[in-house]
């Protein structure tokens, strides 16, 4: 099982099927989960400096204010943090407006365990040091 203790992620979410299901899998890994059940809250905290984020699972239509925009107010105080964005919706417009506001990966729901994994070891995992021999 992948550990990630110390890290902290958001996850920005209104369907409470999906929150708790991403919340759940992040949580096995000793990461620290905030959730928002809209865009409007995660945008506040953000760009109040009240939490800093390892990484971003940000669902697209989420209330109040959507996860494009979410997406380019979080990139406003973090350029570096993966942003994943995860929506059951798709058009190429979507895609494209996600990866210039600033979004790392455009996934389409529904979103496997096996997956949310890979993305969390991807961006998330330490990183083994390389041994210089004399």
């Amino acid at each position: 099982m992948l550990d990630i203790t110390g890290k902290r992620i958001a996850i920005v979410e209104d369907d409470i099927a999906s929150l708790k299901y991403y919340e759940t899998l992040l949580r096995e890994t000793g990461a620290a989960v905030d959730v928002f059940r809209n865009g409007k809250e995660f945008v506040e905290t953000v760009t109040s400096g009240k939490a800093v984020y390892d990484m971003v699972f940000m669902d697209f239509l989420v209330p109040l204010v959507n996860g494009i925009d979410c997406t380019r107010a979080f990139r406003q105080v973090n350029r570096s943090a993966p942003v994943i964005l995860v929506t059951a919706y798709y058009s190429e417009q979507t895609k494209n407006e996600a990866y210039i506001a600033g979004c790392t990966e455009y996934n389409l729901k529904p979103i496997f365990p096996d997956k949310v994994y890979m993305i969390l070891e991807k961006y998330l995992a330490p990183r083994p040091a390389y041994q210089m021999n004399d």
